[in-house]
This record gives structure tokens, C-alpha cells and sequence, in this order.
């Protein structure tokens, strides 16, 4: 039995848990169930025992964002007899297993590259280092086994000199409950409901799709946008409140206002949502992935995404949702026109997005990983 110490500065029940962790967990269960045994090592926070076990899976939790590193190094050395393979999971953060582990031993697990991000989400000189260091820090695994989720980030690690036979691409999938429904017929209630979920991030795109909501409804009235997701007040304050006056659209959590605010919801509830809507607005800049983006179109709802890493693999370059030539507003909410004018267009998107979604289930990444460890063996 081969035993994988998978390294994250987040795991499944952390409290800024997100698509990574759902994916990460996924793929643990994957070598699980190859007969592998799995140890996930992360730091330790409040409310959370330091060990627990789920889905058979050994969480260890030591030290804090920092610290963890050293944590993970002692563990490692007090255990490498046991341990075969120790995966190092990149998002911003990482192990440095460059540094402590065998090449042999070692697996490098990245979503997506950070690239513009440092200067969204960081300040100088913070986001000048992140930036341009990034190609050379990644550049220190080149030549590890590595686990990616899309084409898109292949692409990048490529660019950078990683070794493309090595590179092995697990995609997101999505949850089991909701892939092979029929597809549900399309809702033809006005106003046209759009929806926005994630994170109230701006690289995420929350500002771009409220002002093409604003755009929208400035052309035709009839159109509201439902956000999910954990409320930002500053962003609402900051952001939101200044569009709702630039436009002349409300904003809350009454289901009258132009755009609605839920907050966080259950799975279930974003489901319905999803059903319910007639597109999803993902302008991201930059993603692994898009998970968000197959589970709306498992329940029958296309997506508009901007032309970024990710986004395009989610959509299948467009075959698969609406792809935007330009990555702004106004180009966003010419497409969510277009959606609502063009009703054939729209039906063929639809169908389009549902098959193809069903194609990322568990069970196929489950063939992927077995591949996978044959190629370690």
C-alpha cells in the first residue's frame, strides 16, 4: 500500500474552504480508492481537532499559515519511511518540498497561476515580489510529477519550463447528485434572472457583472441579478452602492430589488438557483478551472465567462457557453442580449453546456488516477 502526504495551506472544513479543497478532497478519495492510504496536512484552526479522519482520509492539522511548513517538514521526517509520495498543493502558498524531499517522492499540485491577481488582490510592494517571483519559484518544481485541473494552466507550467509527459490534468467534476438529470425545460419568467456566484472578489468579476447588469436593464428594463455567496460589507458599500446610483438599479436582499444579495446559501439552494436562471455571469480573470460554471450546466444553465485561463476550459472555448471576445462589461452584457434575443442560439447553448458537463464526474477522474499511478509504479 502506497501512502500520499498531501501538503495545503486549506483543507476541506477550513474556514475559506473553496473550490480547490472540494477538488483536493476529490482527489484524495480518488487514490483512496485505488488502495492508496492518504494523510492531508494543513494548519491547525480554531474549532478544528488537530486529527480527524473523513471519508477515510487522515486530516492533520499543526502550526499556522506559516509555521506549517516547518510543521509539515518535521511530520515528513519523523515518517518518510512510511511515506512514498508527498504531493505539494500551490495555491500562493507552498511546502518548498524542493528543498526536503527526494525528487522521487515528490508530486507538485497546482490549480491555476497567479499572475494578475498579485496586483488585484495585493498592495506594492507585496504584489511586485508575488509577481515576479512566481515564474521562478514555480520553476524550482519543473521537473516533478504534477496534477493540474485544466489545459489552460498545462499551458502556463509549459510556458515556464515544466515537462509536458509529466504533467497529468484531473479535472474538476461535479457533484454526483446533480449529473445526468434531464434537462430541465427553460424558465420563461420575466424579469430574466441572471446569476452571479463566488466570492465578492474583484478578480472574481462581481464589479464587471453588475455593470453589465446595469447596461442590461438601462436597454431593455426587464432583467435582475441574484448574487450567492458570503457578503462582502465593504464591497457593498464600496462598489455596489456607488453602481446602483451610476445605473439607477436596487439592491438587497428583498426578491424586488434589481440585484439581490442572498448571502451564503445550502448546496441546494444554489442548485435551484442555477435552475432557475438563465445564465451564469463568471467574468473571472483568472481560474484553475470554473466549477461553477459545469454545475449550471449540468442543471441546463449556460454560462457567459470572459476569455481567461479556466474560464475558456469550462466552457469548452465557447462550444460549451457564451465566451466573451473582450473581457469587459460592456461585452458581458452584450452577450447576456444576446441570450435573451436569440432564442435558437440560446437552446443550442444550453444542450451544448448540459453534455458536456457530463463529462467531468469522479468516476472518469477516478480512470485518470489510476493511469497515474501506474505511471509513478
Amino acid at each position: 500500500m502506497k501512502t500520499f502526504l498531501f501538503l495545503s495551506w486549506r483543507d476541506i472544513r477550513s474556514p475559506k474552504s473553496g473550490g480547490a479543497e472540494v477538488h483536493t478532497h476529490g482527489l484524495m478519495r480518488c487514490f483512496l480508492q485505488e488502495g492508496c492510504r492518504v494523510i492531508h496536512f494543513a494548519p491547525v484552526y480554531e474549532s478544528l481537532p488537530t486529527e480527524e479522519e473523513i471519508d477515510g482520509i487522515t486530516y492533520l492539522r499543526q502550526g499556522g499559515i506559516a509555521s506549517v511548513i516547518k510543521k509539515a517538514r518535521k511530520y515528513y521526517h519523523q515518517h518518510k519511511n512510511e511515506i512514498d509520495y508527498v504531493v505539494d498543493q500551490c495555491n500562493t502558498h507552498r511546502f518548498f518540498t524542493r528543498f526536503w524531499v527526494p525528487q522521487k517522492k515528490r508530486i507538485f499540485y497546482i490549480h491555476q497561476l497567479t499572475k494578475e491577481i498579485w496586483d488585484i488582490n495585493m498592495k506594492f510592494p507585496l504584489s511586485w515580489i508575488g509577481k515576479h517571483t512566481e515564474n521562478a519559484m514555480l520553476r524550482l518544481q519543473r521537473f516533478d510529477w504534477t496534477i493540474t485541473v485544466s489545459e489552460s494552466t498545462r499551458d502556463d507550467l509549459l510556458k515556464v519550463g515544466f515537462q509536458k509527459e509529466r504533467i497529468v490534468i484531473v479535472p474538476n467534476a461535479a457533484n454526483e447528485e446533480i449529473l445526468g438529470l434531464p434537462l430541465p425545460p427553460v424558465s420563461l419568467k420575466l424579469p430574466h434572472t441572471f446569476l452571479y456566484a463566488g466570492r465578492y472578489s474583484k478578480y472574481k468579476g462581481i464589479d464587471a457583472a453588475i455593470k453589465a447588469l446595469g447596461m442590461v436593464k438601462a436597454y431593455c428594463g426587464k432583467v435582475k441579478l441574484h448574487i450567492l455567496g458570503k457578503k462582502d460589507e465593504d464591497v457593498i458599500r464600496d462598489m455596489i452602492a456607488p453602481l446602483a446610483q451610476e445605473y439607477g438599479f436596487s439592491y438587497g436582499v428583498s426578491e424586488d430589488c434589481d440585484v439581490v444579495l442572498h448571502g451564503f446559501v445550502s448546496g441546494e439552494e444554489k442548485y435551484q438557483w442555477m435552475r432557475d436562471s438563465y445564465a451564469l455571469l463568471f467574468p473571472s480573470l483568472r481560474e484553475g478551472w470554473g466549477i461553477i460554471v459545469t454545475e449550471a450546466a449540468a442543471l441546463g444553465t449556460p454560462s457567459i465567462v470572459y476569455d481567461s485561463p479556466g474560464c475558456r476550459d469550462a466552457v469548452n472555448y465557447g462550444k460549451a457557453g457564451y465566451l466573451c471576445k473582450e473581457n469587459t462589461s460592456e461585452e458581458l452584457a452584450r452577450l447576456m442580449l444576446n441570450c435573451m434575443q436569440n432564442e435558437a442560439e440560446y437552446s443550442e447553448k444550453r444542450q451544448s453546456a448540459y453534455d458536456f458537463a457530463q463529462r467531468f464526474s469522479w468516476k472518469e477522474n477516478q480512470k485518470i488516477v489510476k493511469a497515474f499511478l501506474e505511471s509513478l509504479a
